[in-house]
């Protein structure tokens, strides 16, 4: 197991930080307000926004174990920019609705530097996998 300076630590829960707090002043406000009959995706993306706002929270205490939804979040968001808005926007055909979720999917440029990228790779890739069958 790599081990995790406290400063390292520190800047990991600082990402949770910045992520549960936009969430939480974002999403939370539309889930206990919300008045009127949602749509189904919105519904769906406000819920799952919203509980991810409390799971990024579990990662002020807990941020090496919480790093798989940090990773979650940021492969989501950067595959989403590669596949969805890049090419809409070199062909021209980028509509408001699709800016503002690249405007809001940006922030994972701040989570790729605080990511302990050697923990993540000793322990998610070089790491051996629980076995398959009984040995």
């Amino acid at each position: 197991m790599t081990a995790i300076s406290f400063p390292r630590l520190y800047a990991l829960r600082l990402a949770y930080l910045i992520w549960a707090g936009g969430l939480i002043l974002v999403k939370w406000p539309l889930l206990i307000n919300h008045d009127a009959i949602w749509p189904l995706f919105e519904g769906v993306t406000a819920s799952l926004l919203g509980r991810l706002a409390l799971l990024a929270l579990l990662g002020l205490r807990y941020p090496l174990q919480m790093l798989p939804i940090l990773l979650f979040e940021v492969t989501w968001k950067i595959i989403w920019g590669a596949l969805v808005f890049l090419p809409l926007w070199r062909s021209g055909q980028v509509s408001e609705a699709t800016q503002n979720v690249a405007w809001n999917c940006l922030v994972v440029v701040l989570f790729i530097p605080l990511i302990p990228w050697d923990y993540v790779f000793a322990n998610y890739v070089r790491a051996r996998g629980a076995p398959w069958r009984r040995q």
